[in-house]
């Protein structure tokens, strides 16, 4: 399983954001019905929160769509 690096320049980002960023989802909106339906695990913890603050080496993997490493620039 390959681990796609997302970097980020701030101490940390939301769940919401990174979803964003990693071109996981269009919009904002459509995060909220995103979380709804697909299972997303944050260092093998599963978590719904929009909100969720990542942090560097945090590990997101998410069903159907692959697993992604939280890196500082």
């Amino acid at each position: 399983m390959q681990v796609e690096d997302i970097i980020i320049q701030t101490e940390y980002i939301q769940l919401g954001k990174f979803l964003k960023l990693a071109n996981v989802v269009d919009s904002g909106g459509s995060v909220k019905i995103f979380l709804a339906e697909f299972t997303v695990q944050i260092n093998g913890e599963s978590d719904q929160r929009r909100g969720r603050k990542l942090y560097p080496g945090d590990q997101v993997e998410i069903e159907d769509v692959g697993t992604f490493r939280i890196v500082k620039e």
